[in-house]
């Protein structure tokens, strides 16, 4: 395939091309799909072990300046008030909130993880080429707001360290690891990748100042990294090294999606996008009131949005086999009569679960029936003009064939985002529900 010389390639192209990955154009850069392992190898190994992915493709906005809190308030739809102290006290710094960016129109520009510095720093993660249109999203919304916005994409070298290993693999590569790891809660994060800047306070053994966030997006414990782009390099060497013990791999783009797909993860610009952000398995991603009958904020497309009863509905689904229908045909939802319903978002294969009865089981599952062998079970997301019942069964059909799934509310299940720092550096009772607060 030519990719031609459009194409960005991270600090970590060569590494990737010189291990066997296959290589495919996403959204503007040149990202590794799988490596000789195979994207089922790495998919499980997330879930069972540890995976460890080239991210630097995303986009690092600095937002910095006395109106950078306010801008945000006024147009990221999580109410960053909830980041105050209980007592009514400043906000607190090292705490990161997944939320989304829209138009008046309630349509998402782009989903994003926003990290709070300190007072008047943050730090707002967006996907892929999305770094300049973003900025200039906020720059449009920044009327009396005094902030300045430089967009480090390219700059920031960034790697997933995702699985139930990832917190014993980093302990082995950070100095003083109880100190940066303990206590450290789900959405925090501790240090900074600038060695200048008065935040950096966390470092690796290779001598790389780095931020470290609990934070991912597979569904599973893991961490994401920050460093400068001169370190990733010999970071990702350092931490390879580390996990060979543990049974770390490598990971490309095809089980991050099937990974965040079998969370109920959406993909931006696939399963939010040019449409009103409501009605979606993502409620956390709003500023809902405590009986959810409003918003505890105003924002940007918030008018919008007030008119849910008029929107339609995103629900996740899971098949009963591996068999998947293609998105891009499209693919549409049929009712049990055959009515065309609405159109198939995401359709992939997690292969680490299975069905047994009406329960679905994840290989690592703690009462998963014995003998139990994960076959693989299609999942993703449909937009459907109405809510259809959990446990519906409708039909998905593109140009090919026609699957039957089941409406549900969740997908993968046992799953170890949420689990406490030193439950998995110890990896004790992994089937515990214990979790952080």
């Amino acid at each position: 395939m030519d990719l031609g010389s459009d194409n960005l390639k991270t600090p970590l192209h060569g590494w990737h091309t010189s291990h066997g990955a296959t290589m495919a154009p996403f959204r503007g850069w040149e990202m590794p799909l799988w490596y000789p392992s195979g994207a089922v190898a790495e998919h499980l190994a997330v879930i069972e072990g540890c995976g460890m992915f080239d991210t630097s493709h995303m986009s690092v906005i600095s937002l910095i300046g006395p109106g950078s809190f306010d801008l945000l308030q006024s147009c990221f739809t999580r109410d960053l008030d909830s980041w105050r102290q209980r007592n009514g006290g400043p906000p607190r710094s090292g705490r990161a909130a997944f939320g989304a960016f829209l138009n008046d129109l309630g349509h998402v520009i782009d989903d994003a993880v926003v990290f709070f510095l300190a007072l008047d720093t943050y730090l707002v993660v967006v996907n892929a080429g999305k770094g300049e249109e973003v900025c200039s999203h906020l720059a449009a919304c920044k009327g009396s707001h005094v902030f300045e916005l430089d967009d480090l994409t390219g700059k920031i070298g960034k790697i997933d360290l995702q699985g139930p290993n990832s917190a014993r693999i980093l302990a082995k590569v950070l100095h003083e690891p109880e100190r940066a790891l303990l206590p450290m809660s789900y959405f925090s994060f501790k240090g900074h990748f600038d060695e200048d800047s008065p935040l950096a306070d966390v470092f690796l053994k290779n001598g790389a100042a780095v931020l470290v966030s609990r934070t991912g997006y597979t569904g599973e414990f893991g961490f994401e990294l920050f460093v400068r782009s001169a370190m990733l390099g010999d970071t990702w060497e350092l931490i390879l090294a580390a996990g060979k013990e543990f049974g770390l791999i490598p990971c490309g783009l095809a089980a991050r999606d099937s990974l965040r797909a079998g969370a109920v993860l959406p993909l931006s610009g696939q399963d939010i996008g040019s449409w009103p952000f409501i009605n979606h398995p993502w409620p956390h991603a709003l500023p809902f009131n405590e009986d959810g009958t409003g918003f505890t904020k105003d924002f940007l497309g918030d008018v919008v949005l007030g008119k849910r009863n008029s929107a339609e509905h995103t629900q996740a689904f899971a098949g009963y086999d591996p068999r998947k229908v293609s998105v891009h045909d499209p693919a549409v939802v049929l009712g049990p009569d055959g009515t065309d319903l609405g159109i198939v978002l995401t359709c992939v294969a997690d292969m680490a679960i299975g069905r047994v009865g009406n329960r679905i089981y994840s290989v690592v599952s703690p009462d998963k029936p014995d003998g139990f062998k994960a076959k693989g079970l299609s999942c993703g997301f449909v937009r459907v003009r109405h809510r259809l019942p959990l446990g519906q069964v409708v039909e998905l059909k593109d140009k090919r064939r026609k699957i039957r799934v089941e409406i549900v509310e969740d997908i993968r299940p046992d799953r170890t985002a949420l689990r406490p720092m030193s439950l998995m550096i110890e990896r004790r009772g992994v089937g515990s529900d214990e979790r952080d607060s």
